[in-house]
């Protein structure tokens, strides 16, 4: 079994990543990206590991998906009481992975995490399907429940609770990670990947270096 996996391998020529033919900016470089995995087609394209760590730095890791990006950050959406919330609350810092197999190409980000307004939350969670929203109500997220019987009657029971006019609960709401590095990942021939890092600087320019693979 192990010798299996060891043969796994796959060997990436599909594009190149140099110093001259990226932005100086990482957001906007971010975009570039963004825009051309978007018409790649990729499936759940803003799919993206959220690792988060305890106080005492045991990490942890999940998926989640990507809402929004700006200047500002990077920005998903999450029940307040879950374990990646908690592990938030005393250690605000957080890394983002995304890797888009079809491009060849990963993305690390690195940062601080803060709460979005509560206007930014409302704005998301109104766009979202009325299932999902009467989900953020049902589901004690990461909390040990006895079986799938609890979320169901929760569910109806919220139902009748709110019918049509379904309010956000005060406990979920959106976080966004303040990228202080970000690095771009392009695959590349026998493992001698591209790797471009950008690092926030004390004057708010981002210094842009090239990495060994």
């Amino acid at each position: 079994m192990k010798k299996e996996i060891a043969d796994i391998r796959r060997d990436y020529k599909r594009e190149t990543l140099d110093e001259s033919h990226v932005a100086d900016d990482p957001i906007e470089q971010f975009d570039k990206w963004w825009k051309e995995a978007l018409s790649s087609e990729i499936e759940e394209v803003n799919a993206m590991t959220l690792a988060t760590a305890t106080k005492d730095g045991i990490p942890s890791a999940r998926i989640v998906l990507l809402k929004d990006y700006d200047e500002r950050g990077f920005v998903f959406f999450s029940n307040y009481k879950s374990n990646k919330a908690q592990e938030l609350g005393s250690n605000a810092n957080a890394a983002l992975v995304f890797f888009w197999k079809v491009l060849e190409r990963q993305i690390r980000i690195q940062g601080g995490v803060e709460k979005v307004d509560s206007k930014e939350s409302d704005a998301y969670f109104f766009s979202r399907p009325a299932g999902s929203r009467i989900g953020a109500w049902a589901s004690p997220q990461s909390a040990v429940i006895a079986d799938r019987k609890l979320l169901e009657e929760n569910v109806e029971r919220y139902k009748k609770q709110f019918g049509e006019d379904i309010p956000r609960p005060l406990h979920w709401g959106g976080y966004r990670v303040i990228p202080s590095v970000i690095e771009f990942w392009q695959g590349r021939s026998n493992r001698l990947h591209d790797r471009i890092r950008y690092t926030k600087q004390s004057n708010g320019t981002w210094k842009k270096e090239r990495l060994a693979p």
